[in-house]
């Protein structure tokens, strides 16, 4: 399709956006209507009487709390209407909800609260029962009867979770709808079908309300595309909460949301869960599913009392379609979003009358709170369209007013149905919403001005478009192909728009009626205008078209005159080539022979390379076979001499180890023959194997032995003096008396024969002297003086570092000589020195760890 005129839209503004300056045309009060409920028991007493739609009177009980300071029995209260106990649901809805539900449908927001104390049929009025239809159902069913055949597919507007809505293509809302389905499949098969069957189950103790009777129907705008979001949450504990997120987290604890401004200043939750809803069934559903999850517990006035403020939001959103009348037009700025807001609102409660605790005492302080709050909103409205005085609203005191900010600073139209029970017993909870409703009435609303945005498009487009493609249809049926070619104009479909508004004036304040038959009128002689000018433009456009087919014609004649001239020349051209082809043909095939003959060669040449190739290789493979032949010769060569070599290595090292353990076989030899025979474990023995060097003897506690392994640390900053020496000669048994020969000089000493205790060498001794005896290898008596030093130790014992050795020998006149000089200078040698009698030998103190 083709349109002639192409206008785009100039300005676009949301309907949602605040209105100012003249925008706003006049103030409307808060419109607040009054339900009664039935009588539950034929026993009450009921305290108020209807005396007309418009006025209810209440007599005050005796059982009043303040019946006695009354002075006026009766109060009189006015709303805008008053509803009999024995009103029907449609009543209620036709006067209260039905024009609400207009105003969304033509562009304006909406709020309708329910409020009253706990038990008056709030829930019952906004909601109702399986055979009797709240207003929440109606309003679905009016809308979506409205706009039937004027819904979009499901995700050409999505939320852009900035409470706004962005416009998609035909294939992105495709490739949504087909991951919805797939997801939804994949669910059932993770086993979640249990969980649908359950909801499914649940629902049919509540079926979806469908015996609605006949339900009203507004006129909407066929040039646009609708859609319709529902959301639902509830204000509990002054927190808010969304009743539809993830039936996967039921079991878990509900995140609270937050309460923010968009863009165009409204309020709005975030991050709320915003489901788009193709029927009414479907709609109802969904708040079903939320009704489950909502907060309600048993009291003493109310078996299933809610305890938390319930919002239902319905949005509309509608985009008109392009100039053709198919697609809708792809700018955001031409969406228009109206929102109607149905409140639930928790009743006030009386704790001497519920007896409530615990946490339904803390639920109920917080239901109060938040009504208080309301009213000191609303009082201070009043006081400052009263006075003209400039208050700050407290709204932000409470998520109920901060969430519904905007509708009372002239954002749409407010109204309120106060449910009250004519029991006397409600008597004092009653009186106190009356007076709020009253007070309610006395708030005026901005009411912003309804103005459609004229895009340019030529009105009905939508439904001649229609026409066309059943018109061409038709024709493809009766075979006619010229019918696939066809294009409209929806230019030529003229319409100075819809009916005219009503005229019918009732009221002194209805100024705003005659307003809009203004604006039709303009809207109408502007749209009169638009066409006359595009009937003499189209008229100018086909004069100039066909003035430029006639020259399009002629220049196309002259064309074709000279293609001729030039297409005979081309022919002469054509034959002359055909024969020079023919001569380039026979060269060809000359040149194709010899090429023949040339690639015969080529490949002799090449067989006789292939052989003397496999020859040359022959060749190098048996050059390698020998060549790895005596490689392995030389290496089992190699292996057989190391072996040799190994065998010899080994022969040398048992002989080396051999001598080695014949020295060590002469050293203990050695070693055993200088080991004392009276008591002293070791001695250590010197590299000459024969002098004993000095060694530490340490005593502590009871054990007097040498020690080798484990000697003590010495006090290295011990000083004795030589001239207060005191000895301690140890003389462990002399094998013979020793008087005869010559003694060492000890002036003062102290005798013992055995240690036993190590005060006998620490108590004021500093030498010591060890005698010991022994027969020689020629059976001579020689006596050996080991002499020392007493050094304390750090742990208080002390140690003998052995400084100095003298041997005396005993010698027999008799005795036959066994050794020789020569044997004695073998002893000698070892280290072990000879002395007689009369000989000392002095050696230089070692130290021997």
């Amino acid at each position: 399709m083709k349109s002639v005129r192409v206008k785009p839209p100039g300005s676009t503004r949301k309907p949602t956006n605040r209105p100012r300056g003249n925008n706003i045309l006049s103030k409307d009060p808060v419109q607040v209507y009054c339900r009664l409920r039935p009588m539950q028991y034929s026993t009450d007493i009921s305290c108020m009487k209807v005396t007309s739609d418009t006025t209810v009177v209440i007599t005050p009980p005796e059982s009043a709390t303040n019946f006695r300071n009354s002075s006026n029995k009766e109060i009189q209260t006015t709303f805008s209407h008053v509803f009999t106990p024995d009103a029907t649901q449609k009543d209620v809805f036709n006067i209260v909800a039905l024009p609400l539900v207009e105003n969304v449908i033509r562009g304006r927001n909406s709020l309708l609260f329910t409020y009253g104390v706990t038990g008056s049929g709030k829930t019952y009025t906004m909601t109702g029962e399986s055979q009797d239809a709240g207003i929440m159902p109606r309003c679905l069913d009016v809308i979506f009867n409205s706009i039937a055949n004027y819904q979009t597919k499901k995700f050409i507007f999505k939320p852009d979770k900035l409470n706004g809505f962005d416009i998609q293509n035909e294939a992105d809302a495709m490739l949504d709808r087909q991951n919805e389905l797939h997801a939804g499949l994949m669910s059932q098969r993770n086993g979640k079908s249990g969980k649908l069957r359950k909801v499914e189950s649940d629902s049919d103790s509540n079926p979806i309300i469908h015996d609605i009777e006949e339900t009203e129907t507004i006129q909407v705008d066929q040039d646009n595309v609708y859609a319709v979001f529902v959301t639902y949450v509830e204000i509990y504990n002054n927190s808010v909460y969304d009743l539809l997120e993830d039936e996967d987290i039921r079991t878990k604890t509900l995140q609270s949301k937050i309460v923010r401004e968009d863009g165009n200043k409204n309020m709005y939750v975030h991050a709320v869960t915003e489901i788009e809803v193709k029927s009414s069934d479907e709609a109802f559903e969904i708040f079903q599913r939320g009704q489950r999850r909502r907060r309600v517990a048993h009291t003493a006035l109310n078996a299933e009392s809610s305890r938390s403020h319930s919002v239902f939001t319905i949005r509309l959103v509608q985009a008109p379609l392009d100039c053709e009348g198919e697609q809708v037009v792809q700018d955001k700025r031409v969406v228009c979003i109206t929102q109607l807001s149905l409140v639930d609102l928790a009743g006030s409660e009386r704790t001497n009358r519920t007896k409530n605790t615990g946490q339904r005492l803390r639920e109920a302080g917080n239901i109060n709170n938040s009504l208080m709050t309301l009213r000191s909103c609303l009082e201070i409205l009043r006081e400052n369209q009263l006075q003209s005085t400039n208050k700050m609203v407290p709204y932000r005191d409470s998520k109920l007013t901060h969430l519904f900010k905007n509708y009372f600073d002239g954002e749409g139209q407010v109204r309120m149905i106060v449910c009250v029970n004519p029991r006397t017993d409600d008597y004092d909870e009653t009186i106190q919403v009356m007076k709020f409703a009253e007070m309610t009435q006395e708030v005026q609303v901005a009411r912003p001005a309804i103005t459609k945005i004229d895009f340019g498009f030529t009105p009905g487009r939508r439904q001649a478009n229609k026409l066309f493609k059943e018109a061409r249809s038709k024709l493809q049926k009766e075979g006619r192909l010229e019918a696939a070619d066809l294009e409209i104009d929806v230019g030529l479909v003229y319409s100075l728009g819809g009916p005219f508004p009503e005229l019918e004036i009732n009221s002194p304040r209805n100024d705003q009626i005659i307003t809009n038959l203004m604006h039709f009128l303009e809207q109408r002689i502007n749209k009169r205008n638009i066409l006359r000018t595009d009937l003499q433009q189209k008229q100018n456009d086909l004069r100039k078209m066909l003035m430029t087919m006639e020259q399009d014609h002629m220049n196309l004649k002259i064309e074709n005159a000279s293609l001729k001239a030039a297409n005979s020349q081309q022919n002469k051209k054509i034959s002359a080539l055909e024969g020079h082809l023919c001569k380039t043909e026979e060269q060809i095939d000359s040149l194709l022979r010899k090429l023949n003959h040339a690639n015969d060669t080529i490949r002799s040449l090449q067989h006789e390379l292939k052989d003397r190739n496999m020859a040359l290789n022959q060749r190098l493979i048996d050059k390698q076979r020998v060549k790895q032949k005596y490689n392995t010769k030389m290496q089992v060569e190699t292996d057989k001499m190391n072996k040799e070599l190994e065998i010899k290595l080994r022969q040398q090292r048992e002989q080396l180890q051999n001598q080695m353990k014949e020295k060590d076989d002469k050293l203990r030899l050695v070693k055993q023959i200088l080991v004392d025979d009276n008591g002293i474990n070791s001695v250590p023995i010197s590299k000459d194997y024969a002098t004993p060097t000095s060694n530490y003897i340490q005593t502590k506690g009871t054990d007097c032995r040498s020690r080798r392994d484990k000697a003590a640390t010495a006090n290295l900053r011990y000083r004795r003096s030589q001239s207060a020496d005191r000895w301690v000669d140890h003389r462990p048994g002399a094998l013979v008396p020793v008087g005869t020969v010559l003694q060492p000089l000890m002036r003062r000493r102290r005798s013992v024969t055995r240690l036993t205790d190590p005060k006998e060498i620490t108590d004021g001794v500093s030498r010591y002297c060890l005698v010991a005896q022994e027969h020689d290898t020629d059976g001579e008596l020689e006596t050996k003086l080991f002499k020392g030093d007493i050094i304390p130790t750090s742990g208080g014992g002390a140690q003998v570092i052995f400084n100095d050795m003298e041997c005396l020998k005993q010698l027999s006149p008799k005795a036959r000589k066994r050794s020789g000089p020569q044997d004695i200078e073998n002893i000698n040698e070892i280290g072990s020195p000879n002395h007689s009698s009369t000989l000392k030998e002095s050696k230089r103190p070692r130290v021997v760890n």
